[in-house]
């Protein structure tokens, strides 16, 4: 059975930092490439960030490039998302995902955390 669950949402004041995981199994995570994809409140799906199976490349949305960094580790079976400098509109569930490429996201979702960016 695939796999992807997602931690490390909570809330935080604009500024702030939080670190999310997706612990991964059911799939040969190393082959896959992998993406974080955020829904804001009343918003459509927004891709964030992705990852190339082998950690080498990387991509992010605009709205996030120089705040956000994306990583993974193919032995643990893990994916990260490092989010600094948080600002109230990065207020969203964020989802881990897989079966895409590193430039757009897959069939294989999460279940999702949240994270609340508010003063």
């Amino acid at each position: 059975e695939v796999q992807l669950v997602e931690s490390g949402g909570g809330s935080v004041q604009p500024g702030g930092s939080l670190r999310l995981s997706c612990a991964t199994s059911g799939f040969f995570f190393r082959t896959y490439s992998m993406s974080w994809v955020r829904q804001a409140p009343g918003k459509e799906i927004e891709w964030v960030s992705g990852i190339d199976n082998d950690g080498r490349r990387a991509r992010y949305a605009d709205l996030v490039a120089g705040r956000f960094t994306i990583s993974r580790d193919n032995f643990k079976k893990m994916l990260y998302l490092q989010m600094n400098n948080l600002k109230t509109e990065d207020t969203a569930v964020y989802y881990c995902n897989a079966g895409g490429t590193y430039t757009s996201p897959g069939r294989l979702w999460g279940q999702g955390t949240p994270v609340t960016v508010s003063s």
